[in-house]
Parts: C-alpha cells; structure tokens; sequence
C-alpha cells in the first residue's frame, strides 16, 4: 500500500494515535517502536480498544484475513511521509525553525506576533523530534493562515530528516552553539547539522531569516550564497536593528526598521515579560517575521509586551514569599556561559554557585567543564559548589559534590555560616507544588528588598536572593541523557529553600 492510498485512509479516519493505552474510536493506529517498547505487540489491543486500523512493521504481528491491519516498511517513515502528504495539503507560508539555544523561545514569539493578524498553527511544547514534528504537521487545517514548526536534533542528519517532511517556506536558525556534542562529534557537527535547514532553503530558493549579530551563522550563510534574506540584530548592517535598554529585571529594548523606506525610520521601545538580554535576538527575529507578513509595528509591539512566558522558560513566579524565575532545560556549554555571565551582573553583594554537570559533550566533555570552573574563577563569587563526576575531575579548590542527594543533604545546613550569614529560624513546612519544571533560555533577576528570590536557569541553576543583600545558587545534577531535570527532586529541593528561613539576618 503506498502513501497516497494510506492518506486516503488517514482522510477518512483523521486521528492517529502511538500509544495503545489511547484508542479514541474510528482512530489509526501506528506501531512506533523504541529502546524498551514495540509498539508492533500491542497492534491487536489498539484495534479491540476501538482504533479502526493499526499500522505495523513486523510480518509476525500480521493477522491473515485482516485488512485493518496494515504491514509497512517502517512505521515512523510511514509516519513522517503521512503528516507530509497532509501538509502537502496546505498552500500556506510554512517557517521553519532551528538552533541550539532559544528555539522554543523564538517559535513562541514569532507565533504570538503572526497571531495579532492571522490564525496560526505551531509547534506545541518543544515536540520538535522525529516524533512530535509529524503530530505537529497532522494538525494543520483548513482555518489555518500559516505554521511555525520547530526542529531539534541532537545527531548528524536530523534537520535534514526533518525538513524533508516539514517542506517550509521560509526559515531560520536562531544560533548554533557547543550542545549535544556526543551525537554530533565536534561544534562543525552542530553547524553543519543545523545548517541542513539552510541546504533545503537554499536549495528550494525559499527566504532566509538570517541574524547579522552571529558570525557562524552569517558564515554559513555566505556558505551558501543565498539569494533571498532578510537580516536582524544588533548591527547596523540589519535590516531590524535592535539594542536592549535594560533588565531590571525584565528585558526592556528598542528596535529600527533600517529597510524602511521613511526618510526617518522609526524607533520603538518595548518592555517585554522575558528576562535575560540575550532574548533580545528572539524579539528582534519574531519583529523581523512579522513584518515580512505584514503585521503592523504597533501591533507586533503589543503581541510582545502581552507575551507572558507560561512554558517554563525566562519566566517569573510569585508567591507569597518569594519570587521564582524559571529556565531548566538541557544545559550545555553556551548556554552554561551565558547563564554564569548573567549571573555575575546581578547587583548583590555575596554570591554563591552550585552547577551540576552538563551532558553529551562526548571527548571535549572534561576541557567545557574547565573551562566553565575557569570562568567562575575569574568572576570570583563568594563559594561555589559542584556536583556530579564530570564537575569532579576539573582542576579548582572548589567544593564538589558526587550527586544531587549530597547536595540535598546540604541544603539544611546551607544558610548557617555563609559569609556571616547566620540562620536563627529553618524548617522546611511550606510547600508549593510548581508543576512541570522545565525550560532552555538563561535569564537574571535583580532581588528587591526583603524579598527572596528564587533562579532556576540553564540546565539546572537554583538561586535564593535574600534582603538584596546576598545570593545562593543551586543546582541538581542533570538527569537523562540530554539534561533534563527530575521533577520530583526538582520540587523536593524548592521546597527546602522555600522552607520558614525568613528570620535569617546579617550579621
């Protein structure tokens, strides 16, 4: 059976599922397998469960006689070739978004903004794999104006995968940095990875949304020569010029449409929900798309203020007694960086640092991780602590950890002797249940007097501002191999600093 004759079949029966514990009636069902699962064993029960059909890849769970089961070669490729005889259904602008840091972001913005004059489909969450691009495809239809869709890879070859099914009309890659370097051998591994996007874009003569301020993406640009691009940064060679005003604690910017045929273009100011400078290219390239789909200033201006973080990423949560920043999702050198950088500009006086190890750099892992003890070295924070093995094999006198339960084990005894810090009052009865804790973009926070803060950023950075007048930061050791936290010890750990310790005092 080929996929015009399997789409026909998805037309009639327009829901599929993967997981055959979620049957919804007259569905399809398709037998995804992975390291510990084969979705091919649980064909039958999808179909008793009320599927209409079940896609398999294994002649052994055919049945004779049953056309509602239906072998194929391979059911993912099945998968990613149906989503994409649907998306081949739809004569709309598709953008395509890749990058290392700040993709999730980025979608996010670029969709609020389009929203402001058409009806958009995008990415929902980061289902940006080989998995969730196709679900996301599936759900294009007819009241849509246009998509935003974002791909992730962590191997050679996996944009180029993706892209493939994904066919957009216009892309972008928001940076490429020193991330998953395990699977991708070395950083010309991450550019060239990435960089599949900008092969199919070019190769197709689509439009290139291309961020002036970063050179390798600018090289890579050049690479290609590419005939179609429209610019953004914080140069005056962008198209969208753009320089941050301020983080106090929320991003606050200007931006100039430089292309404009005004004999004086003009200037507007934005005081966005985000926190950390470093958005300031996710603004700039969500202002660039829109008005390339001729949305107005004032409106992409409103769609950007209005924009309020709820995926837990550059957000901020308050409750009774502290304010919570939270950005914790797959920490990997750059973006390790630019968190410490943020870090060591928050006006306080004492500082303190707890990082966990980051994940899937491969060879290079033991010279990042120096290079990040390095780094604070320079910054020369009040006490830092380490955790994890790999932290535990750099060069530095400072304090390591073996694992998260060690530093959990600290947390009691934390607040007692830091740097004339005493604690006259500590115990942990306030708890705050914070959901699913999870996010990729680093961000700063300025305390306010007598607040407590709380920082949650790259990869698994915990912070507690006191009185304006000292810092701690924290972090757990990554869990996964890409880094993600386990939310469980996640909450575990914020509710021990969220614990009654506000009678702490200087002394």
């Amino acid at each position: 059976m080929d996929i015009k004759e399997l789409y026909n079949i998805y037309q009639q029966h327009p829901c599929i599922t993967t997981d055959s514990r979620n049957c919804p009636k007259d569905s399809i069902f398709i037998a995804l397998k992975g390291e510990s699962f084969d979705g091919n064993k649980f064909a039958k029960a999808a179909l008793e469960k009320g599927c209409s059909y079940a896609i398999i890849d294994e002649k052994e769970y055919a049945v004779d006689g049953n056309d509602n089961i239906i072998l194929v070669d391979d059911c993912l490729t099945t998968f990613k070739e149906i989503a994409r005889e649907h998306r081949r259904h739809f004569d709309i602008p598709v953008i395509g978004i890749t990058g290392t840091n700040g993709k999730t972001t980025t979608k996010e913005l670029v969709s609020a903004v389009l929203a402001k004059k058409f009806n958009v489909m995008h990415t929902e969450g980061n289902f940006n794999n080989d998995v969730g691009v196709p679900k996301t495809l599936l759900r294009l239809d007819s009241k849509h104006d246009i998509a935003v869709v974002e791909m992730g890879a962590s191997h050679p070859g996996d944009i180029k995968k993706l892209v493939e099914y994904v066919e957009p009309t216009c892309g972008m890659i928001t940076n490429v940095g020193r991330a998953h370097l395990l699977g991708f051998g070395s950083f010309e591994g991450v550019k060239k990875t990435k960089g599949e996007l900008y092969d199919f874009l070019k190769e197709h003569d689509c439009l290139l949304f291309l961020n002036e301020s970063n050179d390798d993406l600018v090289e890579m640009a050049q690479q290609r020569e590419f005939n179609r691009i429209v610019s953004y940064g914080q140069t005056d060679d962008a198209n969208i010029n753009g320089e941050v005003i301020s983080c106090a604690p929320f991003l606050k910017f200007c931006w100039t449409d430089l292309s404009s045929t005004d004999t004086k273009a003009k200037t507007y100011e934005v005081q966005t929900h985000l926190i950390g400078a470093y958005n300031i290219d996710n603004m700039l390239a969500a202002i660039t798309i829109g008005l390339h789909f001729g949305v107005e200033a004032e409106k992409i201006n409103s769609a950007l203020e209005e924009y309020t973080p709820d995926n837990n990423r550059s957000q901020l949560d308050v409750t009774k007694y502290n304010k919570l920043i939270v950005d914790a999702y797959n920490a990997n050198p750059s973006s390790m960086a630019a968190a410490i950088d943020n870090f060591k500009v928050m006006d306080v006086d004492k500082k303190m640092a707890i990082l966990g190890d980051m994940r899937e750099l491969g060879d290079v892992s033991m010279v990042e991780h120096q290079k990040i003890v390095d780094k604070l070295k320079e910054y020369g924070l009040n006490e830092i602590w380490l955790v994890g093995d790999e932290f535990g094999k750099t060069e530095t006198d400072f304090r390591k950890f073996k694992d998260v339960e060690e530093v959990k084990a600290d947390f009691v005894d934390f607040g007692q002797h830091f740097n004339g810090v005493t604690q006259t009052r500590f115990g942990a009865a306030r708890q705050v249940d914070l959901g699913d804790i999870t996010g990729d973009d680093r961000f700063r926070v300025k305390a306010d007097t007598r607040q407590e803060h709380f920082h949650l950023f790259d990869g698994g950075v915990l912070a507690l501002i006191e009185n304006d007048e000292r810092i701690v930061q924290r972090t757990t050791a990554h869990v996964g191999e890409r880094g993600h936290f386990d939310n469980v010890t996640l909450n575990e750990l914020l509710n021990l600093l969220k614990a009654e310790h506000l009678e702490q005092r200087i002394v």
